[in-house]
C-alpha cells in the first residue's frame, strides 16, 4: 500500500513516499485548492430576519391589519394597543427559539482541533482544518478522526462508528478499509491516507441529508391556523354586515363604516396569540425541568399529538454500556451474585484487553473498547489480580478474530466462539452454551489458556487450547423503559425499535423491554419495500423491529408513516440519525450522548438520553393541549359576550345603545381575560392524561363550538344585556330616547363588570369538559385562583380609576348594577352543570387535574 491518491506520482507532485507523506508545499498545495477540512455549516438567517417571520404570521397579520382598521376608523388607542401585543408576543417567542436553537448549534465539535500527521518524513501535529488528501493520519487509542481515511497500516484498530451506523459494538477494520470522519478509535493505532475532507465526507453528506430533509408544519400549527381563519372569515363576515345595515338604518356611510371597522377589531381575540405562546413556553420550562429541552415552541404540543414513536435502541432503550451477565464455564454455569468465582476467568481475559475502567472527575469512565471494559469492570468486582509478567503479546487482528499474551508462564487468550472453540478441542455443552446465550442476543466471547509455548507466531502458539469460559455481555435495557413502553401502549401510541445493531441483538432487546408486539415483525434495512406506500403499511402496527438500517432508510420510514397520517417521533443519537429528525413531525435527540448534528435537528433534546422522558414530555404535551383547549373556549366565551351588544343595537335599529365600546372590548381581550388564560394554560395533567389514544382533531370542534355558542357564551351575554337595561330602566331611560352620558356610562360600566365576573367564574368551568366546578379540586392550579383576584382588581381599576374609566367608555355601576351583575357567577356555573350532567359524549382522554 502507498500513500498516493489515486493520478498522483511521486517527486514532482510533492509526495515524498508512503511513510514520509506529503512535502508541506505540497499539503498547502492541496489546501488551496480544496479548501479546509471543515463541515459545511447552515448560513443561518439574519437575527432581524428571524425576529420579523415572528412579527409576520398569519395571526399576527390579522392583528396588524386589525391595527390598521382600528387607525383608520379614528381609534388610535387601540391601535397603538393592537401593535404593543404584536411586538411584544413576537419578541417574547424570538428570545424563546433563539436560545434554544443556539444551544444545539455545535457541528464542529465533531473535528477535532489537531491531528497527527507525517509530512516530510516528519511526525507532527498540524491543525484539522489544514488536513487535505493524501495526508499520513497516525492513529492512537482515544482519537476522533477527522477525516475520510484509507487504512495503509493497522496494529489491533478497532473504531467506534456508532455515530453514524448506530452499531454499538467497535468495528475491526483491516488494512484498505475505510475509517469515516467523525468516528474515533477505541484500541489499537493505524497508518492512514486522506481521501476524503470537509464537505466531502461521509459526514459531510448525511449533515447534508440533514438540512434537505424539511420539517413539516406541526400540528398545533395547522390546528391555530385553521381557527385564526375562521375567526378572521367571522370578523369580516360581521364586520361586512353591520356595514350593510348601516346603510340600510340610513346611517352616513363614512360612520357606518367605522362602526363596522370598531366590530371586526372586537371579533378578534387579540389575548390569544400571547396566551398560546406564553402557555407553550411555559410548558417548555416545565419540560426542561423534567430533563427535556423544547428548541421549537410548537413541539410542545405536537409531542402530545404522537401517534408512532421511532426509536433507537443503543443508549436510548438500552444504556449505551456493556455488562457481563453470563458466565459458561465447562463445569457448568458461574453465579455472578459470587463475582470472586469470576476471578480467574476475567484476570486470563482483562491480560489479552486493553480497553480498562479509569478514575476520572470523581468516578469512573470507560476507555477503549466497550466490551473490555465491562470484563475489566467485572475483574475489579471479582478481585482478580492485575499483577502480572508479560513476556509475550499477540494483538487482535480481524483476521485471527481473537487477541493473547504470554503472562506469568501461561498463555491467556480470548476471541470470537468460533475463532476460538476449534483451537480447544471437544468441550461437551459448549456449543449448546454459545447457541442459547446467542439467541438470547448476547455477545459472546470465549476464554482460553494453555501452558506457556515456545516462541512463534500467533498461529503457532494459539493452539492446544483450553477453554475456561464463555462470557456472554449485553448492552442492558434502561431502568424504566419496559414501565415507559407500557404506558405508551396503553396511550395508544404504536411502537418501533429502528437501530443499526444487528438484528437478533435487537430483538433480544425489544423482548426484554416489552417492545415486541404481539405479531412480530423483525426486518432489515435491506427487506424494507422500495415503494413508500407499501413500506408505510408493512410498518403501520405496533411493536417493529427494524435492523441494520442506513439514514435513507430512517428518512423513509418516518416520510412512509406520515403518508398514512401518523403523528411521528423519532429518536434518535447518531449523526446517521439527522435526515429522520428533521422529516419526522417531531425529532427527538439525545443530549448527553448524541451527536451537535442529531441535536441540530431535533425539535426536543433529551437531556438524560432516557425513554421514559419521552413518555413524561408525551403526557405534558398533552396536557398543553387540552390546556389550549380550555383557553380557547375561555376566550370564545368572551367573545360571544362582546359581540352580543353590537348585535343588539343592529337587530334594535339603533334604539337600544351600545353596552360596550370598542376599547371596552380591548381592555377585555388583553387586560382582565389575559391572566385568567394564561393560569387555564398551566392546568396541569391529571391521571387520564395517558389512557386512550390522543385527541388530535381539530380545536374548534362541535363540542368546543356548541358549548361556547350554546352555552356558556349566551349565559353569559343575557346577564350582560339584561343588566345594562336593568340599570338604564331605573335611570328613567325609555325606549328609543338617548340616555344622558352620565346614564350610559354606569349602565356601559354594569355591562362591562357583567362580563368580567362572568368570565371569572369562566375560567372555573373551563377546567374541566365533563366535571362542574364544585367537583374540581381548588388547588391543583394554584396559578388561577389568584389569576381571578387580579382580574377582579382590574375590573375595579377600569372602572374606578377616573381617566381610564374616561377612555374606555364606562363607570362604577350603581349598587344595583353591581348586583344585576353578579348574577353571571351563578348563571355561567349553572348552566355549565346543566351542560355537563346532560353531556352523553363524555370525553375519554380528557385531562382532568389530580
Amino acid at each position: 500500500m502507498t500513500g498516493v491518491p489515486p493520478g498522483d506520482s511521486c517527486g514532482a507532485s510533492g509526495i515524498l513516499s508512503a511513510r514520509e507523506g506529503l512535502s508541506m508545499p505540497e499539503a498547502a498545495r492541496r489546501l488551496a485548492v480544496n479548501g479546509p477540512n471543515r463541515l459545511p455549516v447552515r448560513e443561518r438567517s439574519p437575527v432581524p430576519l428571524l425576529l420579523l417571520r415572528e412579527m409576520v404570521h398569519f395571526f399576527a397579520l390579522l392583528l396588524w391589519a386589525a391595527a390598521g382598521l382600528a387607525l383608520l376608523a379614528g381609534m388610535p388607542q387601540l391601535a397603538v394597543a393592537i401593535v404593543v401585543v404584536v411586538l411584544l408576543n413576537g419578541t417574547f417567542a424570538f428570545v424563546q427559539e433563539y436560545r434554544a436553537d443556539h444551544a444545539g448549534r455545535q457541528l464542529q465539535e465533531l473535528i477535532p482541533a489537531e491531528v497527527t500527521v507525517r509530512r516530510d518524513g516528519r511526525r507532527m501535529l498540524v491543525a484539522a482544518a489544514d488536513l487535505v488528501d493524501g495526508d499520513v493520519v497516525l492513529l492512537e487509542a482515544g482519537d476522533r478522526i477527522c477525516a475520510d481515511l484509507e487504512l495503509a497500516e493497522v496494529h489491533a484498530l478497532a473504531v467506534n462508528e456508532s455515530a453514524l451506523t448506530g452499531e454499538s459494538v467497535p468495528v475491526r477494520p483491516s488494512e484498505r478499509d475505510t475509517a469515516f470522519a467523525g468516528t474515533f478509535v477505541v484500541e489499537g493505532q493505524a497508518e492512514a491516507v486522506v481521501t476524503a475532507t470537509g464537505a466531502r465526507t461521509r459526514l459531510a453528506a448525511i449533515a447534508t441529508l440533514t438540512r434537505a430533509a424539511m420539517r413539516p408544519p406541526s400540528p398545533l400549527a395547522r390546528r391555530l391556523g385553521k381557527v385564526i381563519q375562521v375567526v378572521a372569515g367571522i370578523a369580516l363576515a360581521v364586520g361586512t354586515g353591520f356595514f350593510m345595515l348601516t346603510l340600510l338604518l340610513g346611517m352616513a356611510p363614512a360612520d357606518g363604516f367605522l362602526l363596522a371597522l370598531g366590530v371586526t377589531v372586537a371579533l378578534v381575540p387579540e389575548g390569544l396569540l400571547p396566551t398560546v405562546t406564553l402557555s407553550l413556553a411555559r410548558a417548555a420550562r416545565v419540560m426542561a425541568g423534567r430533563k427535556a429541552l423544547v428548541r421549537h415552541l410548537e413541539a410542545v404540543e405536537t409531542l402530545g399529538a404522537a401517534t408512532f414513536i421511532c426509536s433507537d435502541k443503543t443508549g436510548t432503550l438500552t444504556r449505551n454500556e456493556m455488562t457481563v451477565v453470563e458466565i459458561w464455564t465447562p463445569a457448568g454455569p458461574l453465579d455472578l451474585a459470587d463475582p470472586a468465582s469470576a476471578a480467574e476467568i476475567m484476570r486470563s481475559a482483562v491480560l489479552c484487553s486493553t480497553g480498562r475502567l479509569v478514575r476520572a472527575d470523581g468516578g469512573y469512565k470507560g476507555v477503549g473498547d466497550p466490551m473490555e471494559v465491562a470484563l475489566h469492570a467485572l475483574a475489579l468486582h471479582a478481585g482478580a489480580r492485575e499483577e502480572a509478567t508479560v513476556t509475550r503479546r499477540y494483538p487482535f487482528d480481524p483476521g485471527r478474530r481473537r487477541s493473547s499474551v504470554v503472562a506469568d508462564g501461561r498463555l491467556h487468550l480470548k476471541g470470537a466462539p468460533d475463532a476460538v472453540l476449534p483451537l480447544s478441542g471437544e468441550v461437551p455443552g459448549a456449543a449448546r452454551a454459545l447457541e442459547e446465550m446467542s439467541e438470547r442476543g448476547l455477545r459472546v466471547l470465549a476464554v482460553a489458556q494453555r501452558d506457556a509455548p515456545r516462541a512463534g507466531t500467533a498461529e503457532e502458539v494459539e493452539c492446544g487450547l483450553t477453554l475456561i469460559a464463555l462470557v456472554g455481555l449485553e448492552d442492558p435495557p434502561r431502568d424504566g423503559v419496559t414501565e415507559a413502553i407500557a404506558i405508551c401502549r396503553g396511550a395508544g401510541i404504536k411502537l418501533a425499535m429502528i437501530t443499526g445493531d444487528h438484528p437478533g441483538t435487537a430483538r433480544a432487546i425489544a423482548e426484554k423491554v416489552g417492545l415486541l408486539g404481539p405479531d412480530p415483525l423483525v426486518l432489515t434495512g435491506r427487506e424494507l419495500p422500495e415503494d413508500d406506500a407499501h413500506l408505510g403499511a408493512l410498518l403501520d402496527r405496533d411493536g417493529v423491529v427494524i435492523a441494520r438500517v442506513t439514514p435513507e432508510d430512517k428518512l423513509r420510514i418516518a416520510r412512509s408513516l406520515r403518508g398514512r397520517g401518523h403523528v411521528v417521533a423519532m429518536t434518535g443519537d447518531g449523526v446517521n440519525d439527522g435526515p429522520a429528525l428533521r422529516e419526522a413531525d417531531i425529532g427527538v435527540a439525545m443530549g448527553a450522548s448524541g451527536t451537535d448534528v442529531a441535536r441540530e435537528a431535533a425539535d426536543v433534546v433529551l437531556l438524560d438520553d432516557h425513554f421514559a422522558t419521552i413518555v413524561t414530555a408525551v403526557e405534558l404535551g398533552r396536557a398543553t393541549y387540552a390546556n389550549i383547549r380550555r383557553f380557547l373556549t375561555y376566550h370564545l366565551t368572551d367573545n360571544v359576550a362582546e359581540l352580543t351588544p353590537f348585535l343588539v343595537w343592529a337587530v334594535s335599529g339603533g334604539t337600544i345603545p351600545l353596552a360596550l365600546s370598542v376599547l371596552q372590548v380591548l381592555a377585555l381581550d388583553i387586560g382582565t381575560d389575559l391572566l385568567p388564560a394564561l393560569a387555564l394554560g398551566a392546568e396541569p395533567a391529571g391521571p387520564r392524561t395517558m389512557r386512550g389514544p390522543a385527541r388530535t382533531g381539530a380545536l374548534l370542534d362541535r363540542r368546543l363550538l356548541r358549548r361556547v355558542f350554546g352555552v356558556l357564551g349566551p349565559a353569559q351575554a343575557i346577564v350582560e344585556m339584561a343588566a345594562f337595561a336593568a340599570v338604564l330602566a331605573l335611570g328613567g331611560w325609555t325606549f328609543g330616547a338617548a340616555p344622558s352620558s352620565a346614564l350610559l356610562a354606569a349602565a356601559s360600566g354594569t355591562a362591562f363588570a357583567a362580563v368580567v365576573l362572568g368570565q371569572l367564574a369562566n375560567a372555573f368551568a373551563c377546567r374541566s369538559e365533563t366535571r362542574w366546578v364544585g367537583r374540581m379540586p381548588w388547588l391543583s392550579n394554584r396559578l388561577l385562583p389568584w389569576a381571578v383576584v387580579i382580574e377582579a382588581v382590574m375590573l375595579l381599576v377600569f372602572l374606578g380609576f377616573p381617566p381610564l374609566a374616561a377612555l374606555l367608555g364606562g363607570d362604577l355601576p350603581p349598587p344595583a348594577g353591581w348586583a344585576m351583575a353578579a348574577l353571571a357567577i351563578p348563571a355561567v356555573v349553572g348552566a355549565d352543570a346543566v351542560h355537563k350532567a346532560l353531556r352523553t359524549d363524555r370525553c375519554v382522554g380528557e385531562v382532568t387535574p389530580s
